[in-house]
């Protein structure tokens, strides 16, 4: 370590570590590798899945009598407004300014599991919870909300998307995604320490015609992962 500013220290080598310490430090499991072992542990009884399966995004919806159940056969959820909040920032903005009443009914939950996420169907959830659920607006039933805290990976967006908005009728449909991202990656020429926080930006589509609420996001600025599927 520098004792003084600008002084020259030689960075330590690992050349020459025992083999044994080496292979010791490669055995060591970090909670989501044990959590994955007893994933497969518990699999192996079974007749083996197949890694797709495995990782399966299952879509439930409420059926007329309130039980979530996959009904993929029933006709297309009529569906004008769809809200959706990715990350537990935008969910927790959800439970706070929207959610925050008796007017909202759970009509629909994702379940996945991945190496950093497991979903539950209860609906008592906190903000720091992983949890994906649809909530439908009782006044307005063509009016729904989607909360999604829960980490989707790369290889189940396509899924998600899929099962999704494969259940809803497309035609009249406005989407509208709710993410957030650190102030640390976002690309301006000006200082970050001047700019408000939090502050609001927009992405939109060409089918868009409504004016946005906010500034649209300047290059080279992009989204990532759910939000831009």
């Amino acid at each position: 370590m520098a004792t003084f500013f600008g002084e020259v220290v030689v960075a330590p080598s690992r050349a020459g570590v025992d083999d044994e310490e080496s292979a010791e430090e490669a055995r060591e499991e970090t909670p989501e590798d044990r959590e994955i072992r007893r994933e497969l542990e518990k699999k192996s009884a079974a007749p083996l899945p197949s890694a797709s399966s495995a990782r399966e995004v299952a879509v439930l919806w409420s059926s007329e009598s309130g039980a979530l159940a996959e009904s993929a056969a029933e006709e297309p959820l009529v569906c004008s407004e769809l809200i959706v909040a990715i990350g537990h920032s935008a969910a927790a903005f959800l439970s706070s300014f929207i959610l925050d009443s008796v007017c909202w009914e759970v009509v629909g939950v994702v379940k996945l599991w991945n190496e950093w996420c497991r979903t539950s169907n209860t609906t008592n959830v906190l903000p720091t919870d992983s949890f994906c659920l649809f909530y439908r607006l009782i006044s307005d039933p063509t009016i729904l909300l989607c909360q999604c805290s829960c980490y989707v990976a790369e290889d189940q967006q396509f899924q998600w998307l899929e099962k999704v908005f494969g259940r809803m009728q497309k035609e009249g449909l406005t989407v509208t995604i709710l993410s957030t991202c650190p102030v640390a990656d976002y690309k301006t020429q000006e200082s970050t320490l001047t700019l408000p926080s939090p502050f609001l930006k927009a992405l939109k589509t060409k089918e868009f015609k409504e004016q946005v609420c906010c500034p649209l996001l300047e290059q080279p600025n992009i989204v990532r992962d759910l939000p831009a599927a």
